[in-house]
């Protein structure tokens, strides 16, 4: 039992390497261009936040103030997820 369905994961494999099946890619080379540069400046110490002027220290806010720069530079980038904290209702 364990040969078959061993056989059919490459029989699916096959079937999808062969297909002209592609993925449309989530962000842009200008949105890769931008987070590279954060990246570095934040490696370099150099990179500051927006508001406060703070360094900034984490990879994380790094890569989000990179495509930040990008969405506003006009980049291939997907948006936002809002947050849940705006929309809850109040119980009455």
């Amino acid at each position: 039992m364990r040969t078959v369905s061993r056989d059919l994961g490459t029989i699916v494999l096959q079937i999808f390497s062969e297909s002209n099946f592609t993925t449309m890619a989530k962000y842009g080379e200008k949105a890769q261009e931008k987070v590279e540069k954060a990246m570095h400046e934040r490696k370099h110490g150099t990179l500051k936040s927006g508001r406060s002027g703070k360094k900034v220290t984490s990879r994380k806010q790094a890569i989000a103030i990179g495509l930040s720069e990008a969405r506003a530079a006009g980049a291939k980038v997907p948006k936002k997820k809002s947050s849940s904290r705006g929309r809850s209702k109040k119980k009455s």
